[in-house]
């Protein structure tokens, strides 16, 4: 389990680099370009391309965090496996949760 583990933290570190990249290029170009928070939204709603986007970013930190604050708690907090295993897990789909939630109002897609 820990190898898996291992490899899939591995992977989502990997996904989520050009994620991190386009996001910050995204916002240094917003804020120079003047843009407020419904100028962006506006551009946003409803498109696919961004939807997609964000939700892989989000699917992709859900998965990537919860690992890494997992071992924390095993290695630091001398946390049991089964514990922090729980823990991480009910952590995971809180952060997939707000994050999804997230860009679906990014999106447009909540009222």
């Amino acid at each position: 389990m820990e190898r898996r583990l291992f490899a899939l933290q591995r992977l989502t570190a990997m996904l989520m680099a050009p994620f991190v990249l386009i996001h910050v290029a995204v916002i240094l170009y917003a804020v120079r370009g003047g843009l407020n928070a419904a100028e962006i939204l506006s551009r946003t709603q409803g498109n696919w391309i961004w939807i997609a986007f964000y939700g892989l970013f989000a699917v992709s930190v859900a998965v990537h965090v919860p690992i890494g604050v997992r071992n924390i708690l095993i290695e630091w907090a001398r946390m049991g496996r089964p514990a922090a295993s729980v823990l991480c897990l009910a952590f995971g789909v809180l952060l997939l949760a707000l994050g999804l939630r997230a860009v679906a109002a990014v999106g447009g897609l909540l009222s």
